[in-house]
């Protein structure tokens, strides 16, 4: 049965990647995670929006990079020991993708089950800006907002950053 896009995914319960991008706490599927790297050599594109921060050689293997802080709309900060680049498989126009996703530091990976999961909460108006947020995930001591790795670029961001590897 197919999924209509427009829809928003709801987190389900399983295993996430978390990670830290200033103050937050984010998780991701860890079935979307195929690699976690230390910072790298980053060969910066010319024309590309902020939020690409370039390509890297992963074995021979040219994949765009994209940093979530500017995605977000976060400060910049240096790189340091702690960041790293996720390497993520995404789904995008029937094909799977794979890139790079720069956070400041990865924590853990966390077991979330369905009754620690709560739907995202409400923006007002702005649904469609944060439709790649799928629940919050409700732990001991902290709150883990869930991302949909496929929904974080939109249709027109994620051409903007294939674009870097034709």
């Amino acid at each position: 049965m197919a999924v209509d896009s427009a829809v928003a995914r709801v987190a389900q319960a399983g295993k996430f990647l978390s990670f830290v991008l200033g103050e937050e706490e984010y998780g991701l599927e860890i079935l979307k995670v195929r690699e976690i790297n230390g910072m790298m050599g980053v060969t910066r594109v010319p024309r590309t929006p902020d939020y690409v921060r370039g390509v890297i050689n992963l074995r021979g293997r040219v994949i765009p990079v994209v940093s979530l802080r500017r995605k977000f709309k976060m400060p910049v900060i240096e790189d340091d020991e702690k960041t790293c680049i996720i390497v993520v498989d995404v789904n995008h126009r029937d094909a799977e993708i794979t890139m790079g996703i720069i956070v400041d530091e990865v924590s853990e990976v966390l077991n979330i089950t369905d009754g620690q999961i709560e739907l995202p909460p409400s923006f007002g108006g702005g649904k469609a800006e944060v439709d790649f947020v799928t629940g919050m995930g409700k732990l001991e001591n902290k709150v883990v907002t869930l991302l949909d790795i496929d929904r974080v670029l939109d249709g027109a961001e994620m051409e903007a950053v294939l674009a870097t590897v034709d």
